[in-house]
């Protein structure tokens, strides 16, 4: 709906009713009747109206506009006034009807039908909207919009995509408009009419991007992916600069098995300030997937992943470093691992990752010191403090290792897994501390959780 035009209070009071105050009175004869004192109440009665509304006494405003009513009711205003005041009072039936009085009184009123049109749209009728909004068309073409808005939500769609029509062919495609036909074309089921459509954009206009681009993303929609590749090369002919067709490229390449160009194309991409980072994480993780049954482009991979640089994100990282746990290459997993917890120190599943690759690779004065950290903002979580209490174990500080591991235990719930891990840890400790005795004790329940599985 469009911005509505509110008249001030001050424009109000000193303007419209001394109008109407100037055109019946004559101040040049000595009234010598009480059509002065009739006059001089209307005024102190419309300022009390205002003034009671401004204060947000709309119940007060309301008395006062129709005591403005009963001595003339033939001002448009008060009724408008009045319409405002009974929907603040959500007294809606009210405010209808006084808002459809102002129209009738004055029906080439702009803001009040603007009014009335956004009452409805408030109260959900469209249909009433709708009859509003077409008396609105006349002042404004920007109504227009409005009222396609409308019929898509009456379900009338072929009277929508009439007025999109002819809104596009009057003013040119815009996205507001684009956002509304695909609504109609998604409710309907009418891909061919969108695909038609947006062909003839590209025939009328071939040296748009955005035009290919959409057609592009419909035919693979579609199902269409030879001509959805066809018409992206044909953007690249038109503009052999253009950085977002390779989006799409890329990815056909990969599907045509041409490495080289797909590798070129994922390049541009990843090297791209034009393309957002969500984005060139879909295509990283595409290409991750790729690399991994072909490793001879592992080079490509870690040279795209340099280019990204500074627009590295957490799930960019994290899905390289696990296509390198994949690959058994712990050392470069890690370094991926910790860069994304540069980025996110308080991501559990990063800091999880981290911690165990550090046991993994014997960093166990790094295990230990991050573990003990993170159990500040985790205290809760036990496989913390079973991390900490395995680095402690090879660090040979048993007795440490003893305190934070039954800590953890209580923190166990339905784990019988890591139950075993906490009793086969706490044996080793108690063992290093020669009390063989609960040595044997934890060492027995880690075996009887082990044959019980």
């Amino acid at each position: 709906m469009k911005q509505k035009i509110y008249m001030v209070i001050l424009f109000l009071g000193l303007f419209m009713v001394p109008q109407l105050h100037y055109a019946q009175v004559d101040f040049n004869k000595k009234p010598d009747d009480d059509l002065g004192d009739v006059e001089d109440k209307f005024q102190e009665l419309f300022y009390e109206a205002l003034t009671q509304k401004a204060i947000e006494n709309y119940d007060r405003s309301v008395e006062a506009l129709l005591k403005c009513i009963a001595l003339d009711n033939s001002v448009p205003v008060l009724y408008f006034e009045l319409g405002k005041n009974y929907v603040l009072l959500k007294n809606f039936g009210a405010a209808e009807d006084a808002l459809k009085k102002a129209v009738s009184k004055d029906p080439y009123n702009e803001w009040f039908l603007d009014e009335l049109y956004g009452f409805y749209v408030e109260q959900n009728d469209p249909d009433k909207a709708i009859n509003t909004v077409k008396q609105l068309v006349k002042y404004h073409p920007d109504y227009k919009e409005d009222l396609a808005g409308l019929y898509i939500k009456t379900k009338d769609y072929n009277e929508a995509l009439k007025i999109l029509d002819a809104l596009d062919a009057e003013f040119g495609v815009s996205v507001s408009r684009d956002i509304m036909r695909n609504r109609v074309y998604e409710a309907t089921g009418r891909k061919k009419d969108q695909i038609k459509n947006l062909e003839a954009r590209v025939e009328n206009d071939p040296e748009k991007e955005s035009n290919y681009l959409q057609l592009i993303f419909r035919y693979s929609e579609n199902n269409e992916k030879d001509k959805a590749f066809e018409t992206a090369k044909e953007l690249l002919k038109i503009n052999p600069t253009s950085q977002i067709v390779h989006l799409a490229l890329y990815k056909f390449y990969l599907d045509d098995n041409n490495a080289e160009k797909a590798i070129e194309s994922m390049k541009i991409v990843v090297k791209s300030p034009e393309i957002k980072p969500e984005a060139k994480l879909k295509v990283l993780a595409d290409f991750v997937q790729f690399v991994g049954d072909n490793p001879q482009y592992e080079t490509d991979l870690v040279e795209a992943t340099a280019m990204v640089g500074d627009n590295n994100n957490v799930k960019t990282l994290l899905e390289l470093g696990q296509y390198y746990l994949a690959k058994n290459n712990k050392a470069k997993a890690l370094e991926y691992f910790e860069a994304a917890l540069k980025i996110d120190a308080d991501n559990f599943n990063v800091i999880k990752n981290v911690l165990l690759l550090y046991i993994d690779l014997q960093k166990f004065n790094l295990a230990e010191k991050k573990s003990t950290e993170v159990l500040e903002k985790f205290p809760a979580q036990p496989l913390f403090y079973l991390i900490n209490g395995v680095a402690l174990n090879q660090l040979n500080n048993p007795k440490k290792a003893v305190e934070v591991l039954e800590t953890g235990l209580d923190f166990i719930i339905d784990d019988t897994k890591m139950e075993k891990d906490f009793y086969k840890q706490l044996s080793i400790a108690y063992q290093a501390l020669n009390n063989t005795a609960k040595a044997k004790t934890f060492s027995d329940k880690a075996k009887q959780l082990e044959s019980s599985n």
